[in-house]
């Protein structure tokens, strides 16, 4: 008996790869579905099709090429392109520029203009109308609508072989019909007879067929539909303007340090490790830390935060800021695709792929609406044919439901607003992840705060010196000789003494001899002559030097409050306690009542004691009782887990690797952009500038873009569902449908610009 054996059986398969196709060739939001949809009946493939920003992405399995992919959009009837090498951040047009305008639209456009103007003020005015006048509309009519119209044709005709129907059929099928018939009217009618005379109605005529002209609603439909889609693809320009300016806020070179002198090279030239200058007023090439000089850096351009940071040796420093003081010698740490800009520029873009679910039914309407309206439409003529008798007003209203359908302003209505909301936001350093995390920052109601490094600062800093003798001349003496010992110290709490000592003293600090680290106790050593020892209670206690009244209860206050109580004694005495804490930060408290004043209910958790917790929640502003304490770090995504099956929507707000489950466990992850890169890819929105007031910001502009968002469909949805009745039931004159369907597109892409302003 033999078996067969499986060594892949139970295991995962290879992970599908992904790419991003740029889609050529769709002109409205039903394009965009059949190429998704088609894409989607590829086995293996999972395809989203964004017509806004006319990008596929695709995640496909292995076996499948990129080739593949391309062939199938090509059989729609559309084209696609791989994707490009990517560019470095800030390499130019290849990356950092917006697309030109479409070829020849503008151009097409004046010349339509041009020719209608004349058609449509003839038709409209009967004052104007000399003899013969409407032999000159036709000979202005044929050239709009074979060359002005030659867009909507050739992609209908291209549709029509693929067994497809988009807007432009529609357009084409209305402005051919109008003018076909105008032609018929002219030579086999009696719309050619000298001196004939034509009315204009915004509704239904009941003129002799023979005797009634249309060419105003092919010329001005045209025209309209023209405008229409220019608006549109400047507005599509302005709306990813962000992201474009984004990718180009790079420097274009760098002055490298080789073998001593200073060398001019391209960005995309760089390697990790490079030592390159920086002169004030220059932007830094690249992610890096400090090697030499101190100086401020703007980083304005990335952050939104006007306030220039201060850096020396060892501080870390990002590309694309802006050198505002000294001569500055940087390490490259990061280059090329690894930078915080590159980054920055991928989530800006994904989240811009996205669509939100109330989009995704959009599309799903978008992709049967345009063969709904060509059966309303023919349904239109033969009941008005039916019910009046007349061809005239038959033809009007079905020309009128052809026109005023277009689902273009449903397929506008989430990429629009996600690339404003999304740009404007990584302009404030807020980076959205896409537009799932917009529908979550509607339903949290609670919001999670890690407190070392979010809340505060993550330092230990002094907070107070307590002396036996009391006096401002005590304190500075204690202060000058424990920070001269700790000097020799690496330990944190050592260390925040030492930088307190250093800023307070006039020059430097004494020297210590015979220093000694005690591990887990304190340190020792001669400062000045005097034997000196800093650290716990029993560390001086062991050498006869005991606390006694004042100094003792300063010590007890300190650490109910949760600080840390460092003991100085010299001359075999105790002399002082030093208050030692992190460090609140000083956005915290009007952070809180920020995101408070937004209905959320502030959650502090932390690992540390409780007192210390109360204490940091008591300076912020939340209640003791919304404190978590002591809290293991693998259990902050369990506590999280139990504020959500207790019916809260829950927001976490962290910046260590510790907090990444927890991030990761929240209905909404907000990374502070000064933490891991763990905690970062975890969350849902990432806070670029490490200020807590940036998270309510945050949730501010998601909420604004979600309901801009809500508010284009609503608008898209509504538009179609009054405008197609009154054009069934003849209120609507061709001309006028044309029109206000052109500027339905244009009033979408405007509403979402408005995210623009946000502050």
């Amino acid at each position: 008996m033999t078996s067969t054996v499986t060594p892949a059986a139970g295991r995962p398969g290879p992970a599908p790869a992904r790419v991003e196709l740029a889609i050529g060739g769709m002109t409205c939001a039903s394009c965009a579905a059949r190429i998704e949809k088609k894409l989607n009946r590829m086995d293996g493939v999972e395809a989203t099709v964004n017509y806004a920003t006319e990008k596929a992405s695709v995640s496909y399995a292995p076996g499948l090429t990129v080739d593949d992919l391309i062939a199938t959009v090509e059989r729609t009837g559309y084209t696609a392109e791989a994707p490009q090498p990517a560019p470095e951040a800030g390499a130019g047009a290849a990356g950092g520029q917006p697309p030109d305008e479409p070829a020849g639209l503008r151009q097409r456009l004046l010349v339509t203009v041009l020719l209608s103007v004349p058609v449509v003020l003839l038709a409209m005015v009967p004052a104007f109308q000399f003899r013969d006048w409407q032999w000159l509309s036709f000979a202005l009519t044929g050239p709009v609508v074979v060359y002005g119209g030659l867009p909507f044709h050739r992609a209908a005709w291209t549709n029509l072989r693929h067994g497809a129907a988009t807007m432009d059929t529609l357009v084409s099928l209305g402005t051919l019909a109008a003018f076909g018939w105008s032609t018929w009217a002219l030579f086999l009618g009696s719309a050619g007879m000298p001196g004939m005379t034509h009315g204009f109605s915004l509704s239904l005529s009941r003129a002799d067929a023979g005797s009634t002209l249309y060419l105003e609603t092919a010329a001005g439909v045209t025209a309209f539909i023209l405008l229409g889609r220019y608006l549109e693809a400047r507005a599509k320009r302005s709306a990813g303007a962000a992201l474009h300016a984004l990718l180009s806020l790079g420097a274009k070179d760098a002055t490298v340090l080789r073998d001593g002198r200073e060398v001019r090279v391209p960005v995309s030239a760089l390697a990790v490790g490079d030592l390159f200058v920086v002169r004030p007023g220059e932007k830094i090439a690249t992610d890096g830390v400090v090697a030499e000089g101190s100086s401020a850096v703007d980083t304005s351009l990335l952050t939104g935060e006007p306030v220039p940071t201060e850096v020396s040796p060892g501080d870390p420093v990002t590309g694309a800021t802006v050198n505002s003081g000294g001569r500055l010698v940087v390490r490259a740490t990061g280059v090329g695709a690894d930078t915080q800009l590159a980054r920055m520029a991928r989530l800006v873009e994904q989240a811009q792929n996205g669509k939100a679910a109330a989009q995704r039914l959009a599309d799903r309407i978008s992709a049967v609406f345009v063969p709904v309206v060509l059966v309303i439409a023919l349904a239109t003529l033969l009941c008005w044919l039916f019910v009046s008798g007349s061809a005239t007003e038959a033809f009007t209203a079905a020309v009128a439901v052809l026109i005023i359908a277009c689902p273009c302003a449903l397929g506008l209505a989430t990429p629009t607003a996600l690339m404003v909301g999304t740009g404007r936001g990584a302009q404030l350093g807020i980076l959205i992840r896409g537009p799932e995390v917009l529908e979550s920052t509607r339903a949290v109601d609670t919001v999670v705060l890690d407190k070392t490094g979010t809340v505060t600062t993550g330092q230990m800093a002094l907070q107070a010196v307590h002396t036996a003798e009391g006096g401002a001349e005590a304190a500075a003496r204690a202060l000058r000789l424990a920070g001269a010992l700790e000097h020799a110290s690496e330990h944190p709490i050592g260390r925040a003494v030492a930088e307190a000592a250093a800023a307070a003293a006039d020059g430097p600090l004494p020297p210590v001899e015979g220093f000694r680290n005690l591990p887990g106790r304190g340190v020792e050593g001669l400062v000045e002559g005097r034997a000196v020892v800093a650290g716990r209670e029993q560390l001086l206690a062991d050498r006869a030097q005991h606390l006694t009244g004042p100094l003792r209860a300063a010590k007890e206050a300190a650490e109910a409050d949760g600080r840390t109580a460092v003991v100085v004694g010299w001359d075999g005495v105790v002399q002082a306690v030093l208050v030692v804490s992190d460090v609140v930060r000083p956005t915290s408290a009007e952070a809180v009542r920020r995101l408070r004043a937004l209905g959320l209910t502030p959650v502090l958790l932390t690992g540390d004691n409780r007192a210390a917790a109360v204490s940091v929640a008591r300076e912020v502003g939340i209640e003791p009782g919304q404190v978590v304490a002591e809290v293991l770090p693998e259990d902050k995504a369990a506590v999280v887990r139990r504020l959500q099956k207790a019916g809260r929507t829950v927001a976490m707000v962290g910046d260590g690797v510790n907090d990444a489950a927890a991030l990761a466990q929240a209905d909404l992850g907000l990374a502070m952009g000064t933490g891991t890169d763990a905690a970062i890819e975890a969350a849902d929105l990432t806070l670029v500038r490490g200020d807590l007031r940036t998270a309510a910001d945050a949730i501010r502009l998601s909420r604004r873009t979600l309901g801009t968002i809500r508010g284009n469909l609503f608008w898209a949805f509504g538009y179609n569902v009054a405008a197609l009745p009154l054009a069934a039931f003849g209120l609507l004159n061709p001309m006028i449908a044309g029109a206000a369907m052109a500027f339905s597109s244009v009033f979408v892409v405007s509403n979402s610009l408005r995210l623009r302003r946000f502050r």
